[in-house]
This record gives C-alpha cells, sequence and structure tokens, in this order.
C-alpha cells in the first residue's frame, strides 16, 4: 500500500470483524488471491494478529486439497506473495464448522453469496457481502479460470484495487 491509499485512522482502532472468511467457487483463484492479498496488507499495518482471514470453495465440484492454480500462484508472486507450490484449497461443505467462528463473509459473486446463503445454515445471520458491495460498489469479480495468466493478473489487480476500501471498512463503521 502506499502512503495515498493507506487508510488513514486503522491503526487507531480495533477492528469490527475478527474472523473473515472469503468464498467463491473452487477455492483455487478469486478467494485465495483475496485472501492473500488482504492478509499482506493487514500485516504491512501491523494487524495480522488481530484478523484471522480464510478461505472456502462452496461449488458442488470444490474439493479438500485440490492444488490452488498455477496461474493464481503466479500472480500472487508477481506482486511479493509466495504462497508454495504445495497450497491447496478448502471445501466449505466438508468443513462446515468455518462458519461457526466467522463474522464477516466475504463473496466473489452475488450468485455465491447467494448460495451460501440457501445451502449452509451456518451462515444464517452473519453478515454476507460480495467483494465489491463491501468496497461500496457493485458487481462482481470474474472468475479467470482457464482464461490464462493475463486475465489473472487483472483479477488479482481488481482484488488489490479493492482492498484499501475493505480494509478501511473493517475498521469503521
Amino acid at each position: 500500500m502506499t502512503a495515498e491509499t493507506k487508510p488513514k485512522s486503522a491503526a487507531r482502532r480495533e477492528p469490527r470483524f475478527r474472523y473473515i472468511l472469503f468464498i467463491c467457487a473452487a477455492n483455487t483463484a478469486r478467494s485465495v488471491m483475496a485472501e492473500h492479498i488482504l492478509r499482506r496488507e493487514l500485516d504491512a499495518l501491523g494487524f495480522d494478529h488481530r484478523i484471522t482471514i480464510t478461505s472456502a470453495g462452496i461449488a458442488p465440484y470444490a474439493r479438500d486439497g485440490a492444488l490452488v492454480s498455477l496461474d493464481t500462484r503466479m500472480a500472487l508472486r508477481d506482486v511479493g506473495i509466495d504462497i508454495g507450490d504445495q497450497a491447496t484449497s478448502t471445501d466449505l461443505k466438508r468443513h462446515p464448522e468455518m462458519l461457526e467462528q466467522t463474522d464477516l463473509i466475504i463473496a466473489m459473486t452475488e450468485q455465491q453469496a447467494r448460495e451460501l446463503v440457501e445451502r449452509f445454515p451456518g451462515a444464517a445471520g452473519r453478515p454476507v457481502f460480495t467483494l465489491r458491495s463491501f468496497a461500496g460498489e457493485a458487481g462482481d469479480i470474474d472468475d479467470p479460470y482457464e482464461q490464462g495468466d493475463l486475465v489473472f493478473a487483472e483479477c488479482r489487480e481488481e482484488i488489490h484495487r479493492l482492498v484499501p476500501t475493505i480494509i478501511e471498512r473493517l475498521f469503521h463503521r
């Protein structure tokens, strides 16, 4: 984060949310990028120990232990985030207990947000937003799956662009 994009008053406040869960279809691209980009930026602000950030997939084809896509790993490496070559996905269907400790759920699309609430009883009563809606914008973060490294980089940059606003909202009502 640059001085211009760094949230100005976050350091003076405690976070409103302590456990954030990012969701997407398979947890091999968008939610992984959002998790690691947000974690890095919070770490740079000294808040990594105050907020737990995780991610999971909710699609019927999401699987525990699937490798995070090579394009995702490369897109993150290009901005200095190395999640390792053995990074794997988490299937929320197999780990519904993740919802018990979550106090904020951020989906990549409106459809995923709806499906989460419909199919996962543990999401009831928890705030569920899309990444864009939590940042005060409309629309979805499109899936870069099978579209090549340039589209993955664009997806990463779009997520990164939203992170300063996300951080601001984590600390302010």
